[in-house]
Formats: C-alpha cells, structure tokens, sequence
C-alpha cells in the first residue's frame, strides 16, 4: 500500500498508510490528522488547504479553476498550495509530503 507523510506547522512528521482512491483529506481524517475539511471535500471551502512538497508538486495533476477559486481564500497560500479533498491517491503517489500550514 501506498504511504504518504504529513508535516504539521512544528515540523513533526506523520508517515501513513495511503490507501489508492482516497483523497489526501481523507486520508488524514483516516489517521486523525488536523485537517478540517468544513465541506467535506465538496469544493466549497478552502480548509483542506495542504502545502504539497515541490518535490512532488509537478508530479499531481493540475489544479481545475474550481480549485484554483478556492484556493484564493486559503491563507497562507504558497506556490504549491492544494486542497486536500483534489489530490486523489495513487500507485505513483508513493511517497508524497504534504505539509499543513499555519492557521493564521
């Protein structure tokens, strides 16, 4: 099974089992990591906002304008911003760091 790493604001990282189909939203609720997700992944809000690692940023597909939207009213928002709930697991994903960023 795929794994992916979490990196909260202290720096502390959590390493999980990252099962194929589930978004990065669900796969932190899954392992009660702090991502709220108000809409519950429906692309309505921007709380699931996650910093995907450079490193991996080119490898995930490219954000819709719905997404991009949304995004808008993150803050925090860094170049490789992403909402959680988008970023759907995959065999190729083995490995992918996100870090959580400040809630203001």
């Amino acid at each position: 099974m795929p794994q992916m790493t979490f990196v909260e604001q202290d720096g502390t990282e959590h390493t999980v089992d990252a099962p194929v189909g589930l978004s990065v939203l669900e796969i932190a609720h899954k392992h009660d990591i702090d991502i709220e997700g108000a809409c519950e992944g429906s692309l309505a809000c921007a709380t699931c906002h996650v910093v995907v690692d450079p490193a991996w940023a080119e490898k995930l597909s490219t954000p819709t304008d719905d997404e991009e939207d949304m995004l808008d009213l993150a803050f925090g928002l860094e170049k490789t911003s992403r909402l959680g709930c988008q970023i759907v697991m995959t065999d190729a994903l083995d490995g992918l760091v996100v870090r959580l960023p400040s809630k203001g």
